[in-house]
Formats: structure tokens, sequence, C-alpha cells
């Protein structure tokens, strides 16, 4: 059994999300969790949902209430309609949802993770590989404080600028920050900030080199970017 610590759900939830000490297992925190898992499960065994289908889908696995627009009369419509909703591939793992914020067109491949003790931020348009992981919530080092599943957790907010590029096989942790336009070579695990327009990679990730980009490239859409230093696919893993 578990220890009741003397705080109360409002007060543990609160410390939670400034990425102080709290408890992760008491009711409050553990009913939302169970809230998303079961989220997570319809998301993951929808199947050949519909576009729409399973845009709802991951709008409950993030407790979005807000309502779609009404369905388009064709499906060219339906597509301009929904463009700039989230594109996720299941299967997913998420803890809360509450704390996730993805940008307009983002794509996440499959199998990745998110744990949202805090919040975690991904710009538009960002491409997200298979297998990647996203961890706001960490433990305390000392072993007696963090008495396995009786002691404290607490985390810090991910942050991921617009238009960046992670390989599969990412790891991002707690607390940190990657600016716009990053590429994230694959197998990376991120520990530290990425500044604006920088390839990184390795474990710890390290800067490889800045992308040299052009703006509002005309050969391109209006909000993408081009690299003078473009590399090919095989060198950092495909979304």
């Amino acid at each position: 059994m578990t220890e009741t610590p003397v705080i109360s759900e409002e007060e543990n939830e609160a410390r939670a999300l400034r990425g102080e000490l709290y408890h992760a297992f008491m009711p409050g925190l553990t009913t939302k969790r169970n809230r998303c898992h079961q989220a997570c499960h319809r998301f993951n065994q929808a199947g050949e949902a519909s576009r729409r289908e399973l845009v709802k889908l991951w709008r409950d696995v993030v407790d979005d209430e807000s309502p779609l627009p009404p369905p388009g009369a064709t499906e060219e419509e339906e597509f301009e309609l929904l463009q700039d909703e989230p594109y996720v591939e299941g299967p997913i793992k998420v803890d809360y949802g509450t704390q996730i914020r993805l940008g307009k067109g983002v794509f996440i491949n499959f199998n990745c993770t998110f744990i949202d003790t805090c919040m975690i931020t991904i710009g538009a348009r960002t491409l997200v590989g298979p297998n990647c992981c996203f961890f706001s919530g960490t433990h305390p080092l000392d072993p007696f404080l963090r008495n396995g599943i009786q002691g404290p957790e607490l985390g810090s907010p991910i942050v991921v600028g617009e238009d960046c590029w992670f390989g599969g096989n990412c790891i991002v942790l707690p607390g940190v920050t990657i600016g716009k336009g990053c590429t994230i070579g694959a197998g990376s695990v991120v520990t530290k900030d990425v500044p604006n327009f920088h390839v990184v990679a390795g474990n710890p990730a390290r800067i490889i080199k800045k992308i040299e980009s052009k703006e509002e490239d005309p050969n391109l859409d209006g909000n993408s970017k081009s690299s003078s230093n473009a590399e090919p696919t095989s060198a950092f893993g495909g979304p």
C-alpha cells in the first residue's frame, strides 16, 4: 500500500504542472491516467477508421472537446477541412493527454510515447518518426527520497518549435526546448536545448551543423523551409 500524502488533490496536481515534487498515485491523477489509457486503447483499436474518426479519437486522448466542422460534401472538401489537424499513427502511448499540444499539420508516426507530466508542445508541421519518446516526467536522484512508488515525482515542460524533423527512435528528456526548423537524427537522446535551425544527433545529442535555411522558398509552400545543406533521408531516418 502507498502512503497517502498530507496534501489536497488540487494542490498535488498543481505541483505536478509546476514541475514541483508531487505524488503520482493519489486517486485524482490515477483516475486521469486511466481515462487517457482507455482513450489510447480506443485509438489504437480503430483499424481502418476514417480521417475524421481518427481526429475525434485523438481529441479524446488529449481531452479536447471542441467541435469539428461539419463533414465536407466530397473527399476533397473533407481533406481541406481537416488538413490542419494533427496526423497521428497508432499505436500510441500517452500518460494524461491533457498536457499535450500539437500544432497544425504535425505528423506523429507509430509507437510514439508521451509522458506528459508537464506540458509537451510540438510546433506546426513538425514530423516525428516511429518509436520516438517525449518524457516530461522524471524522478528524484536520491533513492531514499524516490522511495519506489511511495515517493514523489516531478517534471519539466518540453517545447519543440515549428518545422522540425525527428528520425526514428529519438528520446527527448524533461525541460528540453528544441528550436524551429531543427533535425534530430535517428536514435538521438536530446538532453539539452537545441537552437533554431540546427542538426543534432547522438547519445547524448550534439550539434552536427547549422542549417542554412531560405524562408518562403518560391518553389515550396509558403510556410516551408529549404536547406542548402539538405541530407538524404537515410542519414537521419525518415518520418
